[in-house]
């Protein structure tokens, strides 16, 4: 994958909630079966939390939802209802962004892999959906 990093720009359906993040334009989303993004039919893909920034005043548009462990933050917006991002159980310290929430002209190519969220434990291990959050010396944003 495309190391580099570029700016995303996304968001809700109602634009009220307003992000940027920092990831390549070549991403690895995951497609996970769990009880809330099977509903939702998410796909998403993981950044450090220091490459996402909320704009404006998004943080008054916004609430949360949490369940089982409570690790997850669900955030949606209060008034649209859509989970442009969150923060995963997999990876606490960092945000999942929702595919189809960002802008269009900035992914050039995406790959998709399976998180089987109906046996968390296992995947958690076998995926290594953990790294997705790391930053490494090379990445400077």
């Amino acid at each position: 994958m495309d190391s580099e990093l570029v700016l995303h720009t996304g968001g809700c359906h109602c634009k009220r909630v307003r992000w940027r993040v920092y990831a390549p334009s070549s991403i690895v989303a995951w497609d996970c079966n769990c009880s809330d993004c099977s509903m939702r039919r998410n796909r998403h893909f993981i950044v450090p939390s220091e490459r996402f920034e909320l704009l404006g005043d998004s943080k008054e548009f916004i609430t949360t939802y949490t369940f089982g462990t409570h690790t997850a933050k669900h955030t949606f917006c209060k008034v649209c209802g859509i989970t442009s991002f969150y923060i995963p159980r997999s990876n606490p310290d960092g945000i999942a962004v929702t595919l189809r929430c960002v802008d269009p002209g900035t992914l050039t190519h995406v790959e998709i892999k399976c998180f089987d969220g109906q046996n968390w434990e296992g995947s958690y291990e076998q995926t290594g959906i953990a790294s997705c959050s790391k930053t490494t010396n090379e990445d400077s944003k």
